[in-house]
């Protein structure tokens, strides 16, 4: 989904080592940081790698690819996806790619094998990468370490046999909230949204209003940014559609993403009709942050007989 797509890759865009050390498993003397690499493909029908880090290890240059999954893949599956990528960065940069999938829910990445394969005699194919399924992570010892990229993602991690949900994400929330980073209420928006995929929003904000103070910017935060991802969609979308209605489109798409998250997915659904009659692009600016801040399907539906007044 966009919001949680777009929140792992800015935690890995300005904390990459966090990622790498993670990934690889490797003590940080082994490894250095080289450069970010925005990949560039060939065509546009062709799916972009998330996230390309180039490293220096033992001397040698080599690529740590990361793609993020908030669900299954299925078309194509998620291991030819895979496949292509490693190999298009093979071609392009012509050096050792290390590829992983870091899949957030709890439910996604079970059948993923990390491998490729194609069984064909004398056209044999094998392509291996790293499957990490967060919900398999320990997440303790990732609140004991505080890398600051991974803190945002521990609600989604493996909490210890003794300590309930609520408890965990109080932890949680504590830590990240302990760490020195330029944006807290931004970065505490990440954990905000991240934190989502297995908590209900209102225990996230009660939690985090208790112990950082700083429950409304997290909220201006999480719809700025989810206004700002249908802004660059719809710019890009625009190049062939239009602009402005590349950018409604987006705006839909993230209040209905936001009302499956936040309510029953069926429930949310029915309000997809009315959507599309909306051509305002600042009414569906108030209506994603009405349904980012709905309890319940009747709060969202007042908002949306409300007119905007």
């Amino acid at each position: 989904m966009a919001i949680f797509d777009t929140v792992s890759k800015t935690q890995a865009q300005t904390h990459p080592m966090d990622f790498v050390n993670h990934c690889l498993n490797f003590e940080r003397g082994d490894v250095t940081f080289v450069e970010l690499i925005v990949p560039q493909q060939p065509t546009v029908e062709m799916h972009e790698a998330d996230i390309v880090i180039k490293v220096e290890l033992n001397g040698e240059e080599v690529l740590v690819h990361l793609e993020f999954q908030t669900t299954d893949s299925y078309d194509p599956e998620m291991s030819l996806r895979m496949a292509g990528y490693i190999i298009r960065l093979m071609e392009t940069y012509r050096l050792p790619v290390y590829s992983s999938v870091i899949y957030l829910r709890p439910n996604a990445g079970r059948r993923d094998r990390g491998v490729y394969e194609q069984n064909i005699t004398g056209h044999q194919v094998f392509i291996e990468y790293q499957v990490l399924r967060l919900i398999e992570m320990e997440g303790e010892p990732i609140l004991d370490n505080k890398p600051t990229g991974l803190l945002p993602f521990t609600p989604l991690m493996k909490r210890p046999t003794d300590m309930d949900a609520e408890e965990w994400l109080r932890r949680c929330v504590q830590t990240a909230d302990s760490v020195d980073v330029p944006n807290k209420p931004a970065y505490l928006g990440s954990l905000a949204v991240l934190g989502n995929l297995v908590y209900e929003s209102e225990l996230i904000s009660n939690i985090i209003l208790e112990e950082t103070m700083q429950q409304s910017n997290i909220i201006e935060y999480w719809t700025e940014k989810a206004t700002a991802e249908a802004h660059q969609q719809g710019l890009e979308q625009g190049r062939e559609q239009g602009l402005e209605q590349g950018m409604k489109e987006r705006a839909r798409e993230d209040i209905l993403e936001a009302l499956e998250l936040l309510l029953q997915p069926d429930v949310a659904r029915t309000f997809k009709p009315v959507l599309e009659t909306i051509e305002n692009p600042q009414r569906l600016k108030q209506l994603l942050r009405a349904a980012i801040l709905a309890k319940s399907p009747e709060d969202f539906r007042r908002a949306l007989e409300s007119n905007g007044e």
